[in-house]
C-alpha cells in the first residue's frame, strides 16, 4: 500500500529564480491553486521546476536520436521532486500567427469535417446548384463528341496526381501494355525515351491513351468509347481530355475537360472527381482556391488607405502616399495638377465631392494621354503619356522596387482584402458545392461554436449516411461540446488563430487536452480565467474539476477569487514579489487560507483587506465621445456615448463586443483623426466629440521588446538620465567618455566578446543550448574601461542589477532619474530590475511599464486612455495599487477606458457600458449603462454578479462558497 507520502508531490530545495530554498508537498490528483502577489515566484514554482523538471524527465527518456528533434528543458534549481507525473504544461501563449491557421485546425475539428464530408456530403454543380449524379461512358463519349468536330483530341488517364516518387513502376507498366506516350508533369513525352523523375518533388502523370480528331460517325463514336472506358479503366472512373484546335470564329483554342464515371452535371458538362479529405483542405492544392491559394484574403492596395479622409481636397493632402513633398518641387504634385487640367476638375474640390469617373482616373489611372511639365534638380521637363493613377502606380513600384524600405512605405497602404473569387471562404467553388444538411463545410464553420454543436445535434441523415458518418459526428460533437464547456461557445471554427487572445488560445488547448481523455497527467495551467466573464468562469471550474475527477492533477496558477475558492488545496506564495518573495507563506484548504494571519491572499478572501468601493463617484466634465453607427464584427449598429473625465469600465460577457467597440472603433477611429495616422478603423458612421480631447494612448500586454537588449529602464527612458550621470562623473570626463560609452548596445563601451549580451549560447545538439557567461566580461555585458567608472560607488552593470526599488533610495537626490522611477514603484513593479531582459516580463508586467511611461509624462488633462484587462497577472493587492494610478489619471482631469472582468475594478468604476446579451451573434448591443449601483439592478449577468460584490456581507457568501463546494 502506497504512503501519504508517495500520493504527493515532493519537491525540496528549491532555489529556482526568487524561490528561497522552499519545501512543499503538493497532493496529487488534487485541484491545486498556486497564488501570491505577482513577481512572489508562482509560476517560477507551477513551469520554471515543477513543469521543467517533468518535461526534463520525459524527454531524457528518449533516444539520443529523438532527443535531437524536441526542445530540452534546463535542470531546474531544486535538490529533489519525486511523485511527478508526466506533465503537460496549458500556458497563456497564443498560438502562431499563422493565416492557415484556424480554431477549426488547431482543435483538429476540421479534419474530421473534411473526413465526414467526403464520406457523406452531396455534391452540387456550382454553376446551376444541382446535385451532381453519376456518368456513364456513353454520357461521357457524347459530352466530348458535343466540343464540336474537327477538335484534335488527347485522351488520357490521370493515374498519378500531385505525388512523390520516381514512379518507374507505373511507366514500366505503361509500357507493358503497349502504350508510347504519356504527360508527365504537363508534357508530353515518348515512353521509349529514358525518363528521371526526381524522387523528392511531386509529380503528375497522365497516361496518353489515344490521338482523335472529333467527327461524325459510328466508328468514331466506337473508338473515342472504348478509349474512354480504357482511360477509366486506368485512372478509377476519370478521364481527362485535351482540346486543340479552333473555335467557330476561327480562333485557335486549347483547353482541357475532366469528366468522371462518379460525378457529373449533365446539364452544365461539368464533372468532379471522387469526394476525397484532401479535397476540403485548403493547405492542399487539390481544395485551396486557386487564385488566393486557400488563405481567403489578398494583399491588395487599399483605397481607403490610399484616401483615408475624403472631406480634404487633392491641394490639401487627400492622397496620403503622394502628399509629403514640398507641393512646387513635388512631382507627383506637378502631375495631379496636369491631370487636374486635362480632366477638367479642381484641386481644391473635395475628394468625395469629385465624380466617380475622376476618383477612378485618380485611382486608376486612364488610357488618355496627358501632358505635364516638372522640374527636377533645376533641370525641366515636359512628358506626353498615359496617367497611371495612384493605385496602378504603387502596384507596379511595389513589385519592380529592390529597395526594402520603398516596399515596406507601400504595404502601409495595402490590406488583406476578401479573395474576389472564393469571397474569404478559401476553398474551390466545387468544395464549397458539396453539402451536409444544406450546409457547405465553411458554412459549418463560419457558425459560431455553440450554433454548429446545435446544427450536428439536430443533423437528419439518411439511414446509409449514418451508418457511414456515425463516428465522426460522435467526434465532432465531443469536441465542440467541449469548447462549449470551456466558455468558447461564441467564437467560429473559420477564426484565424492569430486573432485569438491568449486566455482564448489556453482554453482550446484545455479543450484538446479534455478530448484526449489521459488519466494520470500532471497538468499545469497559467491563469486560464483570463478574459473570462464571471459567468463563463462557472463553467471553466466545472471542466477542470472533471479534469481532476477523472484521475489528474491540476496545478492551477490563478488570482481569480472564485477559482481559490473552488480548489482542494491552495497554495500562497510571498510575502511580497521578487527578492521580497519565493516563501511558502500558507498552504492548505481554502478555508485555513482565509484563517492565515500571514497570507495576504487570506486577508482579502476573508475581507480583513478589500479594495474600497468608492463613496462618491465622479460626475465628469459634461463632455462625451460618441460612436455613432459601429458595426464592426457583431456590434448590430449601435450608438455610444462614453463621458469623459471618468474611469469607465466597458463589461459584457466573452464574446459581447467589447474589444471590437475600443480596440477596432474607437483606438484606430481617434488615433485615425488625433495621431493622423490611419489604421483602417472597424465599421461606425462617425466618432463625434474628438475635440474634447488632444491625445489618445493605448496600453495593452504586447512585450515591450522582443530582445533581451530591451529592458524597463530603456523602455521608460531612465536609462538615458542614467548614462548621463555616468558620462557626468570627473573620471569619465577626463577620459571623454560620452553617454553613449556607457549603453550596452553600441560599440565602444560594452563587451566585443559578447556584443554586450553577457552570455554567450552554446549549442548542445540533441541537449538544450547552454548559456554561459561571457569569459572576458564575466556576465557583466561591459569593458573593464567602462565598469572603472562609478557614480556614488557604483558602476553602470551593479545600478541596472539593481531593482526598482533599490534604484529609487540610490538616486532619490536626483529628480530626473527618480521620477521616472517612482512611477515604476507605483504601479507595483519595485520588485523587477532596471536591466531585466524584456522578454522575461509577463504580459501583465509589460502593460504595467507602459503605463508606468505613461505616468512619468508630463499630463494634459485632456488624454484618453484605454486600457484592455490590465488585471491579468495581478493579486488583489496588485489591483489596489493598479486602481491608485488609475484615479490619479482620472484625477488630473484625463479619461479613462477600461475593458475588464473583474469585479473588483467594475466596482469602483464611475460609469459602466455592458455589451450583450450574450456572446458571437447573440451579442453586440448596449444592454446597460450607469454606474455599478445602476448596473447591479440592471438584471444583466454583469449586474447579477456586481450585486454580490456590492453586498456588505460578502464575506460570509464567500464562506458559504467554499461550505458548499466542501459539501460537494
Amino acid at each position: 500500500m502506497m504512503s501519504s507520502e508517495r500520493k504527493n508531490i515532493i519537491l525540496k530545495g528549491g532555489r529556482e529564480h526568487n524561490l528561497q530554498n522552499i519545501d512543499v508537498s503538493i497532493p496529487r490528483d488534487q485541484f491545486i491553486v498556486v497564488t501570491g502577489l505577482s513577481g512572489s515566484g508562482k509560476s517560477t514554482l507551477a513551469f520554471d521546476t515543477i513543469y521543467a523538471e517533468g518535461q526534463r524527465r520525459y524527454v531524457e527518456s528518449l533516444s539520443a536520436y529523438a532527443r535531437q528533434f524536441l526542445g530540452q528543458m534546463k535542470k531546474p534549481e531544486v535538490d529533489y521532486i519525486e511523485g511527478l507525473s508526466p506533465a503537460i504544461s496549458i500556458d497563456q501563449k497564443t498560438t502562431k500567427v499563422n493565416p492557415r491557421s484556424t480554431v477549426g485546425t488547431i482543435t483538429e475539428i476540421y479534419d474530421y469535417l473534411r473526413l465526414l464530408y467526403a464520406r457523406i456530403g452531396i455534391p452540387h454543380c456550382p454553376n446551376c446548384g444541382k446535385e451532381v449524379s453519376h456518368q456513364t461512358i456513353g454520357q461521357i463519349t457524347e459530352s466530348i463528341i458535343e466540343e464540336g468536330e474537327g477538335l484534335k483530341i488527347h485522351v488520357l488517364a490521370p493515374v498519378i496526381k500531385d505525388r512523390k516518387g520516381e514512379h518507374k513502376d507505373i511507366l514500366e507498366d505503361f509500357r507493358k501494355n503497349g502504350f508510347v506516350r504519356a504527360r508527365i508533369d504537363g508534357e508530353i513525352r515518348g515512353l521509349d525515351e529514358e525518363i528521371e523523375l526526381a524522387k523528392t518533388f511531386r509529380h503528375s502523370i497522365d497516361l496518353v491513351v489515344d490521338r482523335l480528331v472529333i467527327r461524325e460517325g459510328t466508328d468514331f463514336q466506337r473508338r473515342l468509347s472504348d478509349s474512354v472506358e480504357t482511360a477509366c479503366n486506368f485512372a478509377e472512373g476519370i478521364v481527362t481530355v485535351m482540346f486543340n484546335g479552333r473555335d467557330s470564329e476561327g480562333n485557335e483554342t486549347e483547353y482541357e475537360k475532366t469528366y468522371s464515371e462518379d460525378f457529373a452535371c449533365t446539364d452544365c458538362g461539368i464533372s468532379f472527381q471522387e469526394l476525397t479529405p484532401r479535397m476540403f483542405s485548403f493547405n492542399a492544392p487539390q481544395g485551396a482556391c486557386p487564385e488566393c491559394n486557400g488563405i481567403g484574403t489578398k494583399m491588395e492596395m487599399n483605397p481607403d488607405l490610399i484616401v483615408p479622409n475624403k472631406n480634404l481636397s487633392l491641394n490639401e493632402g487627400a492622397i496620403v502616399p503622394w502628399s509629403k513633398s514640398n507641393k512646387k518641387e513635388n512631382y507627383y504634385y506637378q502631375m495631379l495638377q496636369a491631370v487636374a487640367e486635362h480632366f477638367n476638375f479642381s484641386m481644391d474640390t473635395p475628394f468625395k465631392d469629385l465624380s466617380e469617373e475622376h476618383q477612378h482616373i485618380l485611382l486608376y489611372g486612364s488610357n488618355e494621354k496627358v501632358a505635364f511639365a516638372f522640374k527636377r534638380r533645376n533641370r525641366s521637363y515636359r512628358v506626353n503619356r498615359k496617367f497611371e493613377g495612384v493605385i496602378t502606380r504603387m502596384e507596379r513600384l511595389y513589385l519592380e522596387t529592390k529597395s526594402n524600405y520603398n516596399r515596406k512605405y507601400i504595404s502601409k497602404f495595402m490590406s488583406d482584402l476578401k479573395c474576389p473569387v472564393c469571397g474569404g471562404k478559401r476553398l474551390r467553388p466545387e468544395v464549397l458545392a458539396v453539402t451536409v444538411g444544406d450546409k457547405s463545410i465553411i458554412d459549418v464553420c463560419d457558425l459560431s461554436i455553440k450554433e454548429s454543436y446545435r446544427f450536428f445535434q439536430e443533423l437528419e441523415l439518411t439511414e446509409r449516411q449514418m451508418y457511414i458518418g456515425k463516428e465522426i459526428l460522435k467526434e465532432i460533437k465531443a469536441r465542440l461540446k467541449f469548447l462549449v464547456d470551456v466558455g468558447l461557445d461564441y467564437i467560429t471554427m473559420s477564426r484565424s488563430s492569430g486573432t485569438l487572445s491568449g486566455g482564448e488560445a489556453q482554453r482550446i488547448r484545455l479543450a484538446t487536452q479534455i478530448g484526449s481523455g489521459l488519466v494520470g497527467v500532471l497538468y499545469i495551467l497559467d491563469e486560464p480565467s483570463i478574459g473570462l466573464h464571471q459567468r463563463d468562469n462557472v463553467k471553466l471550474i466545472e471542466t477542470l474539476k472533471h479534469l481532476r475527477d477523472i484521475g489528474n492533477t491540476l496545478i492551477v496558477v490563478e488570482h481569480d477569487e472564485e477559482t481559490i475558492l473552488s480548489a482542494d488545496y491552495v497554495i500562497d506564495i510571498g510575502p511580497g514579489a521578487g527578492e521580497h518573495g519565493g516563501k511558502i507563506i500558507a498552504e492548505g484548504s481554502p478555508e485555513e487560507i482565509m484563517e492565515s494571519e500571514e497570507s495576504i491572499t487570506g486577508k482579502y478572501l476573508s475581507r480583513r483587506e478589500f479594495i474600497p468601493i468608492r463613496e462618491d463617484r465622479r460626475s465628469g466634465n459634461g463632455n462625451f465621445l460618441t460612436i455613432k453607427g459601429a458595426r464592426e464584427n457583431n456590434l448590430k449598429d449601435i450608438d455610444v456615448e462614453i463621458p469623459l473625465g471618468l474611469f469607465t469600465c466597458i463589461t459584457g460577457v466573452s464574446g459581447s463586443g467589447k474589444s471590437s467597440l475600443i480596440n477596432q472603433v474607437l483606438y484606430k477611429g481617434l488615433s485615425t483623426k488625433i495621431n493622423k495616422k490611419y489604421m483602417h478603423p472597424g465599421k461606425h458612421d462617425s466618432i463625434e466629440g474628438i475635440e474634447n480631447i488632444d491625445k489618445i494612448i493605448r496600453i495593452d500586454q504586447t512585450p515591450i521588446g522582443r530582445t533581451p537588449r530591451s529592458n524597463p529602464a530603456t523602455y521608460v527612458g531612465v536609462f538615458t538620465p542614467i548614462r548621463e550621470l555616468f558620462a557626468e562623473t570627473p573620471e569619465a570626463k577626463a577620459r571623454g567618455y560620452k553617454p553613449g560609452r556607457f549603453s550596452f548596445n553600441v560599440k565602444g563601451g560594452r563587451c566585443e566578446s559578447c556584443f554586450g549580451d553577457g552570455i554567450i549560447q552554446i549549442e548542445m545538439h540533441f541537449l538544450s543550448d547552454v548559456y554561459v557567461p561571457c569569459e572576458v566580461c564575466k556576465g557583466k555585458r561591459y569593458n573593464e574601461e567602462t565598469l572603472d567608472i562609478r557614480f556614488k560607488g557604483k558602476n553602470i552593470y551593479e545600478v541596472l542589477e539593481m531593482t526598482v526599488e533599490e534604484a529609487l533610495e540610490f538616486f532619490e537626490n536626483i529628480p530626473r532619474v527618480a521620477r521616472k522611477l517612482q512611477t515604476l514603484y507605483d504601479v507595483g513593479l519595485g520588485y523587477i530590475k532596471l536591466g531585466q531582459p524584456a522578454t522575461t516580463l509577463s504580459g501583465g508586467e509589460a502593460q504595467r511599464v507602459k503605463l508606468a511611461k505613461e505616468l512619468s509624462k508630463t499630463s494634459t488633462g485632456q488624454t484618453l486612455y484605454i486600457l484592455d484587462e490590465p488585471t491579468t497577472g495581478l493579486h488583489f493587492d496588485d489591483i489596489k495599487k493598479l486602481l491608485n494610478v488609475l484615479d490619479r489619471l482620472t484625477d488630473a482631469g484625463n479619461s479613462v477606458v477600461v475593458i475588464e472582468h473583474n469585479l473588483d475594478v467594475i466596482k469602483t468604476a464611475d460609469y459602466i457600458i455592458d455589451l450583450g446579451p450574450e456572446g458571437g451573434d447573440g451579442g453586440g448591443e448596449v444592454i446597460a449603462t450607469g454606474t455599478p449601483e445602476e448596473i447591479a439592478e440592471s438584471g444583466t449577468y454583469t449586474g447579477d454578479f456586481l450585486k454580490v460584490v456590492l453586498n456588505e456581507n460578502r464575506t460570509a457568501l464567500a464562506k458559504q462558497l467554499v461550505e458548499e463546494n466542501s459539501a460537494k
